[in-house]
Formats: structure tokens, C-alpha cells, sequence
């Protein structure tokens, strides 16, 4: 059974051995350590992620921003990253196509030899492992600020190993995070293998004297996720990555709607993150926030779906994150143009701006809700740890076998899918069904009385139709699915 044990690095330079020998890399020699190493450390401190996350969070600075993009072809991509850089990117992604997140390169390598034949992207995203790091240093070497890989791969060992050899300072993902909410399959013991894999690599960079920026990913499955389950994911995917050696981490969250339990998430997710780091030995990791901007149904209208953005910017940039992913304008249609996606940066860059000196008010309803939320998160750690005998990868595996911690509308067969979420009447997310989540009845009338004020103003009956209504409401230009909203 696994163990939230680091590997060592005898232990993780024979999985490595098996790891190249997955596809062509035999012959690059830039996946040799001492070149890579030597190649990070000369990076400039602002383009590595890690420090440059570091010192936003030191100086106290606005709120910084990043987008999601990436097409298949290396200068294709890099025409799109420097657009995005110009438009004020602090941060650039590189979104990964769908056959890279299953490892599927051959299929990846006909989508590149398409996209390159016909003009236009055959891959939703920019495959790193077929173009090995000479490609992946190309796009690194055209921009001026850190990059990073977003993608949704439960094995990104060879992946992992081409980006940071190419100098790309942040990897994006987690066991559970980048598992449950992306494949129906794959278990959640074998994905937190490969994630300390993942993991125990950017360790072993630090331990030579290169850091690098590890981010669970925050919003799951992107809808009414409840804060504490989605906090508690990122908590333990924290201290997985913490145990391999990671000294740099981002957590993230994914907007709800109600301005106050959204700034209340981020600042008990930070708080949390660095407590259960600090508990179980790990004080010399700094911990960043990420704000994700709405994930769920989007306006069709493009003025609409600005306002939204623009509304995000406002959650993000008060909550106090380190950095906000945005969104485009295009979100409802499809895969935005690179215009689209600038008009995301630039609207989402003038809020963090004109907001960078004002912060949310301290207030008892805010103190309420982070309570709620902390209470919530430690029960579920406590849980976890209980049934993993204090081993957190051991109690993640069974936690998810019993349902004790449950991701609502995930996809994964080892995830139990009881749970049912839905708004109270201010819009936070509450839960509707528990299944066999790990709550105590405190907790759980908790959420059914704020569940039954919601019914009563509403008068109608508790029921299932709550889930359905808020799960379309933003699309149609409301927070709650109030059935009156529906004329």
C-alpha cells in the first residue's frame, strides 16, 4: 500500500530510469541533471515562478494574474504567449492537449503533423513531450515572464521531467486534484504514486539549488464544490508534495459566488495550508494562494461574460490571492482566440489594480464563515488521518473508498458521487446530501438549517431540483436558482 513516504534518491533515480524510457528521450541530453540543473540556475529570478510568487506574497503585492492557453505547434504557441505576455500576463500557462494528459503521444504527434499541414490546431493544447525540451526551451526562451504546465494528467512523470528541464518553474496538478475531477479509472493509490514522483523531482532540483512552484489544482471539478472539501484537497495534496521535498506551494480555490465565503476560503486556505505544514513537520515551505475565476456555465453574451470576469477580478483581488486564473469572453462557445483571451487579462488586470489598496473589511459574518469553513476542513483531516493510522496517502486511498471525503459531479469510479451540493439563500454552498462524508451532526445541521431558510423563502420543498436550478443560475445572469428567476 502507498505510503506518504519520500522517495529516495536511489529509490527515484530507478523510476526515473523507467520513466525516459516511456517515449524518444533517450538521446536528449538535456534531460541529464546536470545540464538541467545548470540550466535553471541560470534563470533570472523573475522568470521563475516560484520566486516570483515569493516575493508578491512578501511585498504584500495586488493580486497577480494568469490565463489558461496553448496550441500545438511551437511557433504558433509562442506567437500566442507573447500576445498574452503583451497584454499583461505576470504569469503564462501552457495548457496541455488531451492525448499528452493520457500519455497517448503518438496520437499527439498526428495531431502536431496535422496542425502543421493544415494551418489550423488539431490539438486542444500544446503537447511538451513530443517536442521535447529543445521545443518546450524555445517557448520559455521567447517570453520575459515564469511559465508554467496546466493540464489534468493523473501520470505527468514525463511530462514533469521535459517541462522543468526546459526551464519551466511550476508545474500544475496533484493525486486527487488531478484524478477524481479528469478520469474514470485510474485509482487514486496509483496517481499518488506518480504525483510523488512528480513531486520528489522538484525535490530533488531543490536539494541542487533550484527551486520550483508545485500548485494542487484548486476548483476540482470547477461546480458548487464546497470550500472545505476543495480546501481539504488542497491541504493534503500540500503535504504529499511537502514529504518529497517541495519547498514552494500554491493552493488554490475556485470561485463560488457569495463574496464573503469565497474571501473566507482563500484566507482559511492559506492559514490551514501553513498549519497542517507547520504541524506535521514541514517549516520551510512558503504557501501562495491561487484565485480561480468562475468555472462554471458562462453568459453567452460576450458584455455578459466580461461583467462575470470582472466580477471574479473583484472575489479574486479582495480575497487576498496571490494570483487569479482568468477567463475569456469566449468561455461559453469554445476555445477563445488569443484576442478573447487578452480581453480576460487586461479586464481582469484594471480590477487588481484599482483594487491593490483596499482589502475586505474585517467583519463577524467573514469571521463566521472561516470558523465554518476550519471547522469543517479539520474534521475531515482528522477523519482521513484516523483511517490512515496518521498516514495521510494511506487515509486519502481508504477516506475515498468509504466516501468520507466525496467530490461532487467527478467523473472518477473511486470517487463515492453521494453528495449533492446547492446554495443557501445568500448564495453560499452548502450541502444538500452528505452520503457518508465525514461530518459530525453539528456540522451537517449546520447546512441543513441554512439549506431550510433558503426553502422557506423560497416556499418550496428541499429537494434535488435546488442542485439542478444553481447549476444553471450564472448562465442565465443569477447567483441563486431561485424559481423565480426562471420567467
Amino acid at each position: 500500500m502507498v505510503q506518504n513516504k519520500k522517495l529516495t534518491e536511489k529509490e527515484f533515480l530507478e523510476e526515473r530510469k523507467e520513466v525516459l524510457a516511456s517515449w524518444h528521450t533517450g538521446s536528449d541530453h538535456q534531460l541529464n541533471f546536470d545540464e538541467a540543473i545548470e540550466y535553471l540556475k541560470n534563470i533570472p529570478d523573475h522568470k521563475n515562478f516560484a520566486k516570483k510568487l515569493a516575493m508578491a506574497k512578501a511585498n504584500d503585492y495586488r493580486t497577480l494574474v494568469q490565463p489558461r492557453a496553448g496550441v500545438p505547434v511551437v511557433h504558433r504557441h509562442i506567437e500566442l504567449m507573447q500576445y498574452l505576455e503583451q497584454c499583461g500576463a505576470d504569469f503564462l500557462p501552457t495548457t496541455i492537449d488531451s492525448y499528452t494528459r493520457q500519455n497517448r503521444y503518438r496520437e499527439a504527434d498526428i495531431g502536431i503533423q496535422e496542425s502543421m499541414r493544415e494551418g489550423r490546431a488539431f490539438l486542444n493544447g500544446f503537447p511538451p513531450v513530443n517536442h521535447g525540451v529543445t521545443g518546450c526551451k524555445k517557448v520559455f526562451e521567447a517570453v520575459n515572464v515564469p511559465m508554467q504546465a496546466r493540464h489534468g494528467t493523473p501520470d505527468a512523470r514525463l511530462l514533469s521531467e521535459i517541462i522543468h528541464a526546459a526551464g519551466w518553474t511550476s508545474n500544475e496538478g496533484g493525486a486527487i486534484s488531478y484524478n477524481v475531477p479528469y478520469a474514470k479509472s485510474v485509482s487514486i493509490e496509483d496517481t499518488i504514486k506518480y504525483w510523488q514522483y512528480c513531486d520528489r523531482l522538484v525535490g530533488y532540483y531543490e536539494e541542487h539549488g533550484v527551486t520550483i512552484n508545485r500548485e494542487p489544482f484548486g476548483p476540482l471539478t470547477g461546480t458548487l464544490v464546497p470550500p472545505s472539501i476543495s480546501n481539504t484537497v488542497a491541504i493534503i495534496e500540500a503535504l504529499l508534495a511537502a514529504e518529497q521535498g517541495v519547498k514552494n506551494i500554491t493552493v488554490g480555490y475556485g470561485m463560488g459566488g457569495n463574496i464573503v465565503q469565497d474571501v473566507a476560503a482563500i484566507r482559511s486556505l492559506q492559514e490551514q495550508t501553513e498549519e497542517y505544514l507547520n504541524r506535521f513537520g514541514y517549516k520551510d515551505v512558503i504557501v501562495t494562494t491561487v484565485f480561480h475565476q468562475w468555472m462554471g456555465g458562462f453568459p453567452k453574451d460576450e458584455a455578459e461574460a466580461m461583467g462575470l470576469i470582472a466580477l471574479s477580478s473583484t472575489y479574486g483581488a479582495l480575497s487576498g490571492a496571490t494570483k487569479m486564473i482568468t477567463k475569456s469572453p469566449h468561455e461559453s462557445i469554445g476555445v477563445p482566440t488569443k484576442e478573447a483571451n487578452g480581453q480576460g487579462i487586461k479586464a481582469s488586470k484594471i480590477v487588481t489594480r484599482l483594487l491593490s489598496d483596499q482589502k475586505f473589511p474585517e467583519c463577524q459574518v467573514l469571521t463566521d464563515e472561516m470558523n465554518q469553513i476550519k471547522k469543517e476542513v479539520n474534521c475531515l483531516m482528522d477523519a482521513v488521518l484516523k483511517v490512515g493510522d496518521g498516514d495521510i496517502a494511506q487515509g486519502v486511498v481508504k477516506a475515498f473508498e468509504l466516501g468520507m471525503i466525496d467530490v461532487p459531479f467527478a467523473p472518477s469510479k473511486f470517487n463515492a458521487g453521494l453528495i449533492l451540493p446547492a446554495r443557501d439563500d445568500s448564495g453560499c454552498i452548502r450541502i444538500l446530501e452528505f452520503g457518508n462524508l465525514a461530518f459530525t451532526e453539528e456540522i451537517k445541521e449546520f447546512h441543513r438549517q441554512k439549506i431550510a431558510e433558503r426553502a422557506a423563502f423560497e416556499g418550496r420543498e428541499v429537494s434535488f431540483q435546488f442542485t439542478v436550478d444553481d447549476v444553471y443560475a450564472v448562465s442565465m445572469g443569477h447567483l441563486v436558482g431561485h424559481p423565480t428567476y426562471k420567467d
